[in-house]
């Protein structure tokens, strides 16, 4: 970022509309076409005959990413579909996607999804889940944490504990669960107390879903506290304008309830809709975040 904000030559925001877009095009299908050699930043901008630091720049603001992030996408896409439609090995996949390694493809979903590749293929197989039923401002809260952070959030009404753990277990059958409150409370100490909510102590949370799934949810994390935005806004947001609809489905499947913020997500016609932990419950969360409650 330091290096963009120094950039100061004005060529890329005088440079016609229809010249960036044949730039982003011949990157895009460039990447998508060789992501196999892993290409660098210098290697696509020299083969596009602009600067880096140009490159980067025109790239981010009208995709969305730089084309680093974009071409790791397209690697983790293609190797969610080695893994798991093929059934080839982890060290195939990654040499298949043009990886040093299962080290390397290893880190590359730890980076993005905070999660290995063995365990996506696996649904969740050889990973540990921790789960506690705690009291929270929203009825009872279950909550489920990894070694690497806060797993899943969800809510039920008192006699309802199974109904809620089944719902959640059903996203990583294969996972092993353990039932352990003194794993999950500092989980509810942190997500229900608002002097904990700090910028300089950032929450680990361990999303895991599709690749829709996961920019869906990366734009609720957006969504600035206390306020609300329609699923057209954020489908906007993700770059799929049309995508109103897959969006809501999405918002629906967010695996860590509260801090991810589903809850900010309403209609285009500012009505709550629905809500998979209970409307009524959606309105208190609202409600707690204006001070309301």
């Amino acid at each position: 970022m330091n290096a963009l904000a120094q950039f100061s030559t004005p060529a890329v925001d005088v440079t016609p509309e229809g010249s960036d877009y044949e730039t982003v095009r011949r990157v895009i299908e460039m990447i998508t076409l060789d992501y196999r050699d892993q290409p660098s930043l210098d290697t696509i901008a020299s083969e596009i005959g602009q600067s880096p630091t140009q490159l980067q720049k025109l790239f981010t603001r009208w995709a969305g990413l730089s084309p680093k992030a974009f071409l790791q996408a397209v690697t983790i896409d293609h190797a969610k579909r080695l893994l798991g439609t093929e059934g080839l090995p982890l060290l195939e996949t990654s040499y298949e996607v043009g990886l040093s390694g299962p080290s390397r493809l290893h880190d590359l979903f730890v980076t993005h999804e905070a999660m290995s590749p063995g365990e996506w293929k696996a649904k969740g197989g050889g990973l540990t889940i921790r789960y506690g039923f705690h009291s929270s401002p929203f009825g009872i809260a279950l909550v489920m944490a990894t070694d690497r952070g806060l797993a899943g959030l969800a809510f039920a009404d008192e006699g309802a504990e199974t109904e809620a753990l089944d719902d959640m277990t059903r996203r990583w059958p294969n996972a092993n669960y353990v039932e352990d409150r003194t794993a999950t409370l500092p989980y509810v100490s942190r997500v229900f107390d608002r002097a904990q909510w700090q910028c300089d102590r950032p929450l680990n949370v361990v999303l895991i879903g599709t690749d829709f799934q996961m920019r869906v949810w990366q734009s609720l994390l957006k969504i600035p506290y206390g306020k609300a935005v329609t699923y057209s806004d954020v489908a906007n947001d993700i770059g799929q304008p049309t995508a109103s609809r897959a969006v809501g489905a999405a918002v629906g499947a967010n695996p860590i309830s509260f801090v991810v913020p589903c809850h900010r997500a309403v209609a285009k016609n500012g009505a709550l809709t629905g809500y998979h932990w209970g409307l009524t419950r959606k309105r208190a969360m609202l409600g707690w975040e204006t001070g309301g409650v």
